[in-house]
């Protein structure tokens, strides 16, 4: 399948306990509940905007035709959104930047792994990605946890380099589609 197929539907990626789903606007409570808690913005590179402390100005907008992914993380039983995840920066289909946060009162349960290797999954297997990766400051050993289990490698130290809006030491983690079939 081809990144061109998700443009105007994105999917929806089904795990044991998670759905990565797009975000709809009936979850702007949820949201509400995590996404303006600046505790989780810590290793971010940001701080809250004002879509994440206002949710539903995340539905206002009518969203363009693109290629990346803006997936919400809810639990299965519920259908509550506890995270998000995205995939971007797609470049000439080869390969994407991803990126996932949760809500705080979900850390330590193992969702930030099922989810980013769920996401890794149908990357390499339903589209023509060849490369993910990612940047993850070097304070956050919960990231780089998830993102060991989930097969990807360290692959450089980018000393007090520009990440988002804050300049700090972080890492580069990769994956490639072969490494990921191993």
């Amino acid at each position: 399948m081809s990144l061109n197929e998700y443009i105007d539907h994105k999917p929806t990626i089904e795990t044991d306990r998670l759905i990565l789903r797009p975000l709809l606007p009936s979850d702007t409570d949820a949201l509400k509940e995590w996404m303006p808690d600046k505790s989780i913005y810590t290793y971010w590179g940001k701080n809250p905007g004002r879509a994440e402390k206002d949710p539903a100005l995340l539905f206002e907008k009518i969203a363009k035709p693109a290629k990346s992914f803006h997936l919400g993380i809810a639990d299965k039983r519920t259908n509550k959104v506890i995270g998000d995840i995205w995939v971007y920066r797609i470049e000439q289909n080869r390969m994407a930047t991803v990126a996932l946060r949760l809500a705080k009162k979900v850390h330590g349960r193992g969702y930030g792994t099922e989810s980013l290797s769920a996401m890794t999954k149908f990357c390499f297997e339903k589209t023509e990605l060849k490369r993910l990766w990612t940047e993850v400051d070097v304070r956050n050993t919960a990231s780089c946890r998830i993102l060991e289990k989930c097969g990807y490698t360290r692959e450089g130290l980018i000393r007090q380099g520009r990440m988002v809006n804050t300049w700090c030491d972080y890492y580069i983690y990769g994956i490639l589609d072969t490494d990921f079939r191993i």
